[in-house]
């Protein structure tokens, strides 16, 4: 490994006036859990690193957000959180179950005591747990630089394998979830063809309010078998304006299917990936009603 510059700001301001847009060398690390394992595989050598680690301040930890009008507060979520304090965020479970759920099976606990969620959407990888559940709780994401700051719709954020909206010179600073409408009915559901604690080969995220049985509105997102997390237009419309029957769950799962272009690789084939969508989006939408009846844990 080559030798590089260690680089501890303590203010944002500091960090964001050492990022280099035209180095690809340099680079913002934050738990490094992702960054570290490139660096080992020589796939990523860096000329400067740049730690957040002494960051503080609204960078860390969840909070209520301030009321938008006649909006009601979400939440506000620090970059520099870690997931093992998402996990455990008496916040987090009250306001979006959905995400505490996903949390206990992303990765193993030493994985989430040092990763931290600016980075786990940083890194881009299409595998990860929590992009897709973003996307279908209609979060959005704050990206700083010396230019200033901008908002990225969550649905907006993944551009490609790899790739996300934010610039070389930003970093990102926190993400916000808006308030959930009441009696929503939200699930994350994966299946990881290698070892439990793998990456998965199919991820998919559910969302939608029901009232008398009828479906309102409808989110669904897909990941993993994907180069990046994708929204499956298909498979919503056919929840809008059906009942929560399971014929109507098979049929937004067979759109979904329909609609997902899969890769193959070592976690399997694209028309393996395509049932895999098929099974855990019906699965998700049966145990989201489920869950929305049942009182979290």
């Amino acid at each position: 490994m080559k030798s590089f510059d260690l680089i501890e700001p303590a203010t944002l301001d500091e960090a964001v006036a050492l990022l280099d847009p035209e180095d690809p060398g340099v680079r913002a690390i934050a738990g490094a859990t992702a960054l570290m394992l490139l660096m080992k595989a020589r796939l990523f050598q860096p000329v400067r690193l740049i730690s957040l680690r002494r960051l503080t301040g609204a960078l860390r930890g969840v909070r209520v957000a301030e009321r938008r009008g006649a909006e009601s507060g979400g939440l506000r979520i620090g970059a520099m959180t870690t997931l093992s304090e998402l996990e455990r965020s008496p916040l987090v479970r009250a306001a979006v179950p959905v995400m505490s759920r996903a949390l206990r099976t992303l990765s193993n606990v030493r994985i989430r005591n040092v990763a931290t969620l600016g980075g786990h959407l940083a890194h881009g990888d299409p595998h990860m747990d929590l992009p897709p559940i973003l996307m279908t709780l209609g979060a959005r994401v704050r990206a700083v630089s010396q230019r200033g700051e901008r908002w990225i719709d969550m649905n907006d954020f993944a551009i490609g394998y790899y790739q996300t909206a934010i610039a070389r010179d930003e970093l990102i600073a926190e993400v916000e979830v808006p308030a959930q409408p009441a009696g929503v009915c939200a699930w994350y559901a994966k299946f990881t063809a290698l070892s439990a604690d793998d990456w998965p080969a199919v991820g998919v995220a559910v969302w939608y309010c029901a009232n008398a049985g009828r479906i309102a509105e409808a989110r669904i997102a897909v990941s993993a078998a994907t180069d990046r997390p994708v929204r499956v237009a298909g498979a919503e419309a056919a929840l809008v304006g059906a009942s929560t029957t399971p014929a109507v769950f098979a049929r937004a799962a067979d759109a979904a299917a329909d609609e997902v272009d899969p890769l193959t690789d070592i976690r399997g084939s694209a028309a393996y990936k395509r049932e895999m969508v098929r099974v855990h989006v019906r699965r998700a939408l049966e145990r989201a009603l489920l869950a929305e009846s049942t009182p979290t844990a």
